[in-house]
């Protein structure tokens, strides 16, 4: 992982897309569980990871799934990390923690302001109330105060808008899906590398 701003590439689904993250510099891959035009199954995710060097974390996103489909999906597929992007209680969090497994909690950039760590998890997402839709929310509004600590920003980020994103808000890390997509869940190697450089430049 980078010592700099953390880059997240998420809803990979093909070998062309794997490489074109890795070759850009990306920290880490996701891999789509839950329902959506990303969706991957396990040995897809398990096939594709094994192209992903060590120093890039792979990671399994969930949202309101049962525990027993989030462990199992996670065992079969191999990933490294673990996101939970819906209103999973700390039952998940205590069940999945693994000494050299990341968990992700994911939350609605929205009402209170949100600290990292409340359900034991290892790093913090804000992504935009509506996820997945490539909208963004107003990160650069006067009352938003970031988390403190490890965090990631989402929602509606591309290369065109991650500078500014970053600037405001200061995060750990950035994550992107529909950002750097050509069409809805058909990613773009081009956009990918843009949407890297891009965000290493703001930081």
């Amino acid at each position: 992982m980078s010592a700099a701003l953390f880059i997240k590439i998420c809803g990979l689904r093909t070998e062309a897309d794997v490489a074109a993250a890795v070759r850009a510099g990306a920290d880490a891959i996701g891999f789509v569980f839950a329902e959506s035009p990303r969706r991957v199954d396990a040995a897809t995710a398990r096939d594709l990871a094994r192209a992903v060097p060590e120093h890039v974390l792979t990671v399994g996103v969930f949202r309101r799934q049962p525990l027993a489909e989030v462990r199992a999906l996670t065992e079969a597929s191999g990933v490294r990390g673990v996101q939970l992007h819906g209103d999973e209680g700390s039952e998940y969090y205590t069940a999945l923690a693994q000494p050299h497994r990341t968990l992700i909690r994911a939350v609605a950039a929205q009402g209170r302001r949100a600290r990292r760590g409340e359900l034991d998890e290892d790093l913090l997402l804000l992504d935009a109330p509506a996820p997945g839709t490539g909208r963004a929310w107003d990160w650069a509004a006067p009352d938003f105060t970031p988390p403190e600590g490890r965090w990631l920003l989402a929602g509606g980020l591309t290369p065109e808008n991650v500078r500014e994103a970053v600037r405001c808000t200061e995060p750990w890390g950035v994550d992107v899906s529909s950002g750097v997509e050509r069409a809805r869940g058909v990613k773009d190697p081009a956009l990918i590398a843009a949407f890297v450089d891009a965000a290493r430049a703001a930081a």
